[in-house]
C-alpha cells in the first residue's frame, strides 16, 4: 500500500489517509456586527473543495481564541457560540465526504490588528477596525508594527482560558481534532522565544518559564478536549537567528514535554517571529525538522513546507521522516491533489458518488 494513502489513528480516530491541508488564513470573515469572525460561503467553499477532492484532514484557518488574538479584523473566530453554530455547515459536510474537521486555535499577539495580506498587510488603527495588540513583552515585531501592550500574570490566565473556552466551542462545532497555534511569531510563539520574551517573571528568562504559558494553554484545552479526540500543537522550529532565539534543539526538548501534556502530534513549521531573517526555502526545506522531532522523540510528526510532488510526498512518509504531509499552496493550485495522488500510486481515495466518472 501507499504510505500517503494508508490510514492513521491516533487515540480514537482514523483518518483516511496521510495527505493533510494545514491551516490557511482566507481572511474573508466579516470584520465587525454579530456575524464578525464566523465562517462565510467563501469559506464553506474553499473547504468543501478540498474534501472533495479526498483530503484526509482539513485543519480549519487560524481562528481566534478572543477578538483580539485575530491576525487581522477578517479572520476566523470562535469566542462566541454564533460562530461556533455557523462552523457545523463546514463540520458536516467535510465529515459526510470522509475528511476528518480539525480547527487551529490562536490568538496572534504582537502580529495581530493587520490588514489582509493583498491590501499590504500593513497594523490598522480602530478606523480600519484595528486594535492595540498584546505580547508577552513590549517589544515590536518589527518597524511597522506598534510596541504591543505587555500582558499583566492575571491577563496570561485569561488568555489561558479562552484557549479552553475556544476549545469546547470547537467541539460543539463538530471538529475532531484541535490543535493549537504555537508557531510563526503569534502569541504562544513569542512566549517561547527569548528573541520576543524579556519577561522577568515566571514566564519568561529560563527554558521552563517560557514553555510554562504554552503547557498550561496546553492543559486547559485538554482538559475540556475528549481523551477519544487527538490534539495537535503546531511549532516554530525554529526562528532562524544565529542567537537569542528558539532553536531546533528546544524543539525536541518541548516536544517531549507536550507529550507528556497529551499532545498527540507535532505539526512542524518554521520561522515567523523575526523580521528580515534569512531562511533557506526549497523543496521540503522544513522536513528535516520534523524528520529530528520523530527521530528523537516518541512524538508523532507532520511536516509541512513547499511539499507538491506526489512522489517527494510519497517518498518523506515512506522513509519515516514524518507521520503526515501538510500541503498548503499546492492544495490552493490543486484541490483535487489527493485523488490524484492516489492514481498516480494505484491507491485509492475518496471520490464523490457524483464523480464517479472521473474515476
Amino acid at each position: 500500500m501507499s504510505a500517503l494513502f494508508e490510514p492513521y489513528t491516533l487515540r480514537s480516530l482514523t483518518i483516511p489517509n496521510r495527505v493533510w491541508m494545514p491551516p490557511m488564513c482566507q481572511y474573508s470573515a466579516a470584520p465587525d456586527g454579530p456575524g464578525a469572525g464566523a465562517p462565510q460561503d467563501w469559506h464553506f467553499a474553499h473547504y468543501a473543495a478540498r474534501a472533495t477532492g479526498g483530503t484526509g484532514l482539513i485543519i480549519v484557518e487560524a481562528t481566534a481564541v478572543s477578538a483580539e488574538g485575530r491576525i487581522s479584523p477578517y479572520d476566523l473566530g470562535i469566542w462566541n457560540d454564533t460562530q461556533a453554530a455557523a462552523f457545523r455547515r463546514v463540520t458536516d459536510f467535510l465529515r459526510s465526504q470522509g475528511t476528518v474537521p480539525a480547527i487551529q486555535l490562536a490568538h496572534a499577539g504582537r502580529k495581530a490588528s493587520t490588514d489582509r495580506p493583498w491590501k499590504g498587510g500593513a497594523p490598522v488603527g480602530a478606523d480600519q477596525y484595528g486594535w492595540q495588540p498584546v505580547a508577552p513583552s513590549a517589544v515590536a515585531f518589527d518597524e511597522r508594527h506598534p510596541v504591543p501592550t505587555e500582558l499583566t500574570v492575571e491577563e496570561i490566565h485569561e488568555v489561558v482560558e479562552q484557549f479552553a473556552a475556544a476549545a469546547r466551542r470547537s467541539l460543539d462545532a463538530g471538529f475532531d481534532v484541535a490543535e493549537i497555534h504555537g508557531a510563526h511569531g503569534y502569541l504562544i510563539g513569542e512566549f517561547l522565544s527569548p528573541h520576543s520574551n524579556r519577561r522577568t517573571d515566571a514566564y519568561g528568562g529560563s527554558y521552563e518559564n517560557r514553555t510554562r504559558f504554552a503547557l498550561e494553554v496546553v492543559d486547559a484545552v485538554r482538559a475540556v478536549w475528549p481523551e477519544d479526540k487527538p490534539l495537535f500543537f503546531r511549532i516554530s522550529a525554529t526562528d532562524w537567528l544565529e542567537e537569542e532565539g528558539w532553536t531546533p534543539d528546544d524543539t525536541v526538548r518541548f516536544a517531549t514535554d507536550l507529550k507528556e501534556h497529551g499532545i498527540d502530534l507535532l505539526d512542524v513549521s518554521t520561522g515567523g517571529n523575526a523580521a528580515g531573517v534569512r531562511i533557506p526555502v526549497g523543496p521540503g526545506y522544513q522536513v528535516p525538522f520534523a524528520a529530528r522531532v520523530k527521530a528523537e522523540t516518541e512524538l508523532p510528526v507532520a511536516a509541512v513546507g513547499l511539499i507538491t510532488e506526489v512522489e517527494q510526498a510519497e517518498k518523506i512518509l515512506a522513509n519515516g521522516e514524518a507521520d503526515a504531509v501538510l500541503l498548503g499552496r499546492e492544495l490552493l493550485r490543486d484541490p483535487s491533489w489527493a485523488r490524484r495522488a492516489a492514481r498516480e500510486l494505484g491507491a485509492k481515495a475518496h471520490v464523490p458518488d457524483q464523480y464517479h466518472r472521473s474515476v
